[in-house]
């Protein structure tokens, strides 16, 4: 919960609407395929008081040009003008009007909170004297004041980022820059930490400037900028985006599978976008005109449903892709999986997790964890930073050893007989795990071998990974520079190359396209309908509607448990009576919080 105390004041700011204006911005890199441009002839104002959102997928170009409004960067063409002054020429003349903090904050985690404030003090040059009085509404406003003497690094993932907005602002700085404050956040410390920057600027006047890949983020901006690909794909106020796409969505109730009729729908002509919504799929249209739905897909009954800025967003997203990015056939993917995997006829849950427990020391970081997980189905591992979950992840996999309980993945004791459970399991980290100096087909070779796969059939499986993620263009292609997409491609490829009965998915749609993010689900659906177990953990609760059941941790034990219709009707009240994934998660941790203290 926010402090409901004063905001601290910043620098008197200029009254000319164009705080910071950017006028034909480009910047170019150089790379093994050439040269690539970043950014590309960007224009665009932000207005003093206000919050901007910075909206757009990893390789949009947000952090470049983050780094170029704070000096960091110098632009090969265009003009920055921040109050006045040009960074490139003067980067001294705008230091101090400036807080920025980057993706990956410079927190010392071996210095405490209140030793992190004084370092970051000391770099602006804040006289000692005021210190205390600048500190003391830092730290209300960003719930710190209990923990000044905790060590950055014992923070959780929310306070963490909560300490890095304090010590941007630490020297009063009239403009903000915050480059993906929330991005691995929980719900929970996602919603304070924009209640803190809301009470910033409606208290103190300043500007902040807070790029995301969180669409439902930009609606609680007053402004919006869409960058894709380098380019300026939309600005506006959020109603300005719902306005173009209203009357072009709906919901649709099925008798059938969600889980199956979801994809063919988004392949009807028309079609925009389509998402798990609750029990009913979101539709958006490229027009007036409704989805005429074939008979094979059963009895459906549709509803209009209100504008998003995430409908927007979409639309423009498949305008300027639909001629340059094939989407995988779904067909094909049924077809595929259905001949490798549909003739698996074990019964046994594919996990089994009773009494489980695992401690640090004196540190109780899971706490008597009892689940299990069918085969066949996507089961969510939800909580807020430093519940459990990866502790939890790392001990299903096999990489940790628990202290006590018991634990079968795939009919093996972990416990007893690691290796053999691995074998079985397929494993997609958050960052991918690919080795990004080899290439597609380096990395193809690498990890079917580590899964025991060589000869004829080690050469069949990487054929056939390149011909159905259709990855056989990039083949020789290093993975560091894969588009993000088509990395997340490769990474689920050689988590599946052995063809897994259970498939670990941590946090693997991270900072990923919105377009590439819908794909994903769909070979997940796919692979779930023919028999392959799912875990995984999310922060976008958006995913966690693809989940059949979700566990909800706090504090290493359970929490909540059941569909994520059950989850919801939870926390149904008078007050919120059709209450969002976010809004029962965010419920039912601020519930525990208040209870335990």
């Amino acid at each position: 919960m926010v402090p409901d105390r004063i905001s601290p004041p910043v620098a008197d700011i200029p009254t000319s609407e164009g705080l910071i204006t950017v006028n034909e911005l480009t910047k170019t890199f150089p790379s093994p395929r050439g040269i690539v441009t970043a950014l590309d002839k960007i224009s665009f104002s932000l207005k003093k008081g206000s919050i901007t959102g910075l909206i757009g997928p990893d390789g949009a170009g947000k952090t470049t040009l983050m780094r170029l409004l704070s000096g960091l960067l110098w632009p090969d063409g265009g003009d920055i003008r921040i109050m006045g002054n040009d960074p490139s020429k003067a980067p001294l003349s705008v230091q101090g009007s400036l807080g920025y903090m980057p993706q990956k904050f410079g927190l010392y985690e071996d210095l405490s909170v209140q030793e992190n404030l004084d370092l970051y003090a000391n770099l602006q040059g804040v006289p000692k004297d005021r210190r205390k009085e600048l500190y003391a509404p830092l730290l209300s406003m960003t719930g710190l004041s209990p923990f000044q003497k905790r060590l950055a690094g014992q923070l959780s993932g929310g306070m963490k980022q909560k300490l890095g907005v304090a010590c941007s602002l630490v020297h009063q700085p009239p403009i903000l820059l915050l480059d993906e404050p929330t991005v691995g956040v929980d719900p929970v410390s996602r919603r304070e930490l924009w209640e803190i920057l809301r009470k910033l600027v409606s208290e103190s006047g300043a500007t902040l400037f807070v790029s995301t890949s969180y669409l439902d983020e930009a609606e609680r901006c007053d402004e919006i900028l869409i960058l894709y690909n380098g380019k300026v794909l939309g600005s506006g106020p959020p109603e300005s985006f719902r306005k173009e796409v209203a009357g072009r969505g709906y919901r649709a109730e099925t008798t059938g599978s969600l889980r199956t009729v979801e994809p063919q729908i988004s392949l009807l002509p028309g079609v925009v976008d389509t998402v798990l919504e609750g029990s009913t799929v979101r539709i958006v249209m490229d027009g007036d005109t409704p989805p005429i739905f074939p008979e094979n897909l059963g009895k459906i009954i549709l509803k209009s449903a209100p504008p998003r800025f995430e409908d927007a967003f979409m639309s423009r997203i498949k305008k300027v892709t639909k001629e340059n990015v094939k989407s995988i056939s779904i067909d094909r993917l049924y077809q595929k999986m259905s001949r490798t995997q549909g003739n698996d006829s074990v019964i046994y849950d594919a996990i089994e997790v009773e009494n489980l427990d695992r401690y640090f020391d004196s540190f109780k970081a899971v706490n008597n964890l009892t689940f299990h997980v069918k085969k066949g189905e996507v089961f969510g591992l939800l909580g807020a930073n430093g519940a459990g979950k990866t502790t939890t992840f790392r001990m299903l996999a096999g990489l940790l050893e628990p202290t006590a309980g018991k634990l079968i993945v795939a009919g093996e004791d972990v416990r007893k007989v690691a290796a053999q459970a691995r074998g079985k399991i397929g494993y997609m980290a958050q960052k991918f795990s690919l080795y990004s100096q080899l290439t597609v087909f380096q990395n193809l070779i690498f990890y079917s071998s580590a899964y025991g796969l060589s000869g004829t059939l080690q050469k069949e499986k990487i054929q056939d990974s390149l011909n159905f993620f259709e990855l056989e263009p990039y083949k020789n292609v290093s993975s560091g520079i894969l588009p993000l997409g088509f990395r997340q491609r490769l990474a689920l490829s050689c988590a599946l190359i052995h063809e897994p009965s259970i498939l670990f998915l941590d946090e693997p749609t991270s900072g990923v396209d919105p377009n590439a993010r819908r794909e994903f689900w769909h070979i997940i659906n796919a692979l779930a309908t023919v028999g392959v177990s799912v875990l995984v953990t999310t922060h976008f609760m958006e995913e966690a509607e693809y989940c059949d059941r979700l566990l909800i941790m706090a504090q290493g034990a359970l929490l909540a448990m059941g569909s994520p219709a059950e989850i919801k009707e939870k926390t149904r009240t008078p007050q919120i009576p059709d209450p969002s994934l976010e809004d029962a998660f965010v419920s039912l941790l601020s519930e525990f919080q208040k209870n335990t203290g």
